[in-house]
């Protein structure tokens, strides 16, 4: 802390939460989330109280997930710089070396500003065979502007690359296609005025792009127009042609392809439901997919998670807390119910 900031009195917590624009915010009452800014969030306790847990007798794996879970990414970055001002210590590096597993993925996740977990999880998408089309859709398509410039800015500060040449140097054809205009971020922004003429012309657009070289107008409506559009065309189509705009893609393209544009019709419809559907896949899988639980639950635990929770619960006949009980074992249970945070029943 400077001599200026003791003269004036300010603690170590005003100080940094002056920086970071915390200083007068309340909770995020009225969001969907789970977890929202904790108020009665003291810097120093937490700070002190990760310092107990890393440095006793034994490594307090419950007092970690405890402060990490509640409090928000704004306040995880705040008792990050607090605890390396404190200690001289990395924060992220001393719960590396108290951790492990699973675990230890989901604090370093935590730990992590959402651009950086974004363009972490993106960059291993594209890397890995056959999950461009999965996870590439699902951050490329479910972020908002400001959300998708910060992930891409951090993409190629991490990684001296811009994502867009790895996409077209990791993926082809329509796939490529379909992530590099995700990436550019051109969606129409929601307007009030129902535009029926452009609604009828992308149906019939769509009706008539059934023969080869024609996956481009496919492209070009699913990324460009904005989803309250969408949503209409896709009902027009349905009435038009006596079956779902789903169903037609299945017909008119195969593998990834395929894959990544009925994920984006998933999202336009109802994205809440499309992260239910994603949650309760990793949770079938013979071993939960850690690294997809992990992803989904912490960056949409600030934003739509309570939605995405009644979602799983209407169709899957369960909630998503008892499910994530039965299925997910080990020390990272309690930090991905923590997210969760309750039953629904």
């Amino acid at each position: 802390m400077s001599v200026t900031s003791k003269k004036m009195g300010l603690s170590l917590t005003q100080e940094i939460l002056s920086h970071l624009g915390l200083a007068n915010k309340t909770a995020a009452w009225g969001t969907l989330g789970t977890l929202r800014t904790f108020l009665s969030f003291s810097v120093d306790k937490d700070v002190q109280r990760l310092l107990r847990a890393i440095t006793g007798p034994g490594v307090d794996r419950t007092a970690i997930v405890d402060v990490l879970t509640n409090r928000s990414r704004e306040q995880r970055q705040v008792i990050a710089q607090a605890f390396q001002e404190r200690t001289q210590q990395d924060l992220l590096k001393s719960l590396q070396a108290a951790l492990s597993g699973h675990l230890e993925g989901i604090v370093v996740a935590l730990l992590q500003p959402a651009a950086r977990l974004d363009a972490r999880e993106l960059r291993t998408a594209l890397k890995d065979s056959g999950a461009a089309e999965d996870v590439g859709v699902e951050i490329l398509a479910t972020r908002t502007p400001p959300q998708l410039q910060e992930c891409l800015a951090a993409y190629k500060h991490d990684f001296q690359v811009e994502a867009e040449e790895d996409i077209k140097s990791e993926t082809s054809g329509t796939l490529r296609d379909l992530l590099l205009a995700l990436a550019k971020g051109a969606r129409e922004s929601y307007s009030e005025i129902i535009d029926y003429n452009l609604a009828e012309q992308d149906v019939q657009a769509l009706k008539q792009a059934e023969g080869p070289s024609t996956e481009g107008i496919w492209v070009l409506i699913l990324t460009q127009r904005n989803p309250e559009h969408l949503v209409r065309v896709f009902d027009q189509y349905q009435r038009r042609t006596g079956h779902e705009l789903e169903h037609t893609v299945r017909n008119r393209f195969h593998g990834d392809a395929q894959r990544a544009l009925l994920s984006l019709a998933s999202v336009i419809r109802n994205t809440a439901l499309y992260f239910a559907d994603k949650l309760h896949q990793a949770l079938r899988e013979t071993q939960p997919n850690y690294q997809a639980l992990m992803r989904i639950l912490i960056s949409r635990s600030e934003t739509d998670l309570l939605s995405i929770r009644a979602e799983f619960r209407r169709k899957f006949g369960k909630s998503l807390y008892s499910s994530l009980q039965d299925a997910v074992k080990g020390d990272c249970r309690l930090a991905l119910l923590a997210l969760c945070r309750a039953e629904d029943l």
